[in-house]
């Protein structure tokens, strides 16, 4: 299996310097390595200039001239992976993941005992690592969704292999089968952040099998350790929109699952206003995203990314990903 990394950066040169610095350090190391920078303002094109120089002819990196956000950044990095014929899986993270040393290595070998626990069956098309924040206990942003419903035999090949069957996973450390890229295209990039990964993970894993690796492990370092939905302020406006939009336009989910998570977006949003000090914000956030998430829908992927310098040879890759039968 070949391995193409990607990882998105945005204005945390250091932590960017740290994150690719582990990604080198693996001890089953990767086969390519893009780095896609959003029009950092910061250090972060230099820091990713100077370490991709250091991965030699397998690294290269992506500079955009307008911030795409996390969906954007990451269509665009999966897009150039993808362009290699022989990449079979894409690990995507962000640039305040760090990855431990067998991160990779743990996944593979989770994958390999996967396919033994099918008896032969190599369905698997979309991995997740175990996150945790930088006290070493599980990061409650990153928590996987199980997959509601999964068969007795499901539950029993996940529990053989000693992983967990889910149903969609987080971008900070999350494995995409480049094949099943190729046939069913890119996340929706005007979604710019939040629930991208959800709704792509979730679009690959519809008829699929996922799975979170406990033995990958990688450490997110944000701020605090806490969950996205404590006090969003102005970012909630793309946690309405975008859910709003993944529920009306998106073939994710079956008609049952929009339901239940429609229920349960509304009770996180109640939660979230409770636990709020700047209800206001809150208030004009919904308004917004509620109008624009009934009312609009996304533009396609390749008009959002010709708008932020995308190279041509990517472009073409892009528009090829974003036409055609059941592709957003």
């Amino acid at each position: 299996m070949r391995v193409a990394a990607v990882m998105v950066a945005f204005n945390r040169a250091e932590l960017l310097r740290e994150a690719l610095t582990a990604v080198g350090q693996q001890t089953r190391p990767v086969d390519e390595l893009i780095v896609v920078d959003n029009a950092s303002t910061d250090e972060s094109a230099q820091v990713a200039a100077e370490m991709v120089a250091r991965f030699g002819g397998h690294a290269r990196l992506i500079a955009l001239t307008e911030n795409t956000g996390g969906a954007g950044g990451f269509a665009t990095g999966i897009a150039a992976a993808v362009q290699d014929p022989t990449i079979d899986w894409v690990w995507v993270m962000d640039d305040d993941t760090v990855p431990e040393p067998t991160a990779l290595a743990e996944a593979l070998a989770a994958h390999e005992r996967f396919i033994e626990a099918g008896r032969g069956r190599d369905d698997l098309a979309v991995m997740g690592s175990r996150v945790v924040w930088t006290d070493g206990e599980d990061h409650p942003m990153n928590t996987p969704k199980p997959k509601i419903g999964a068969s007795q035999a499901e539950r029993d090949r996940a529990a053989a292999a000693g992983v967990l069957e889910i149903r969609s996973i987080s971008f900070v450390s999350a494995f995409v089968r480049a094949e099943l890229v190729r046939k069913m295209g890119l996340p929706i990039a005007d979604y710019f952040l939040w629930n991208d990964d959800f709704e792509y993970s979730a679009r690959l894993l519809r008829r699929a099998r996922g799975i979170q690796v406990p033995g990958s492990v990688v450490v997110h370092k944000t701020k605090i350790r806490g969950s996205s939905d404590q006090d969003p302020g102005e970012r909630f406006y793309f946690e309405v929109r975008n859910k709003l939009w993944l529920f009306r336009t998106s073939k994710a989910l079956k008609p049952w699952e929009k339901l239940a998570y429609t229920a349960a977006s509304t009770r996180r949003w109640a939660r979230t206003f409770k636990a709020s000090s700047n209800r206001g914000v809150l208030w004009r956030c919904l308004g917004r995203g509620l109008r624009h998430g009934l009312f609009t829908r996304p533009r396609p992927t390749v008009d959002v990314l010709a708008e932020a310098g995308l190279p041509l040879d990517v472009s073409d890759t892009v528009f090829s990903l974003t036409e055609g039968p059941g592709r957003s």
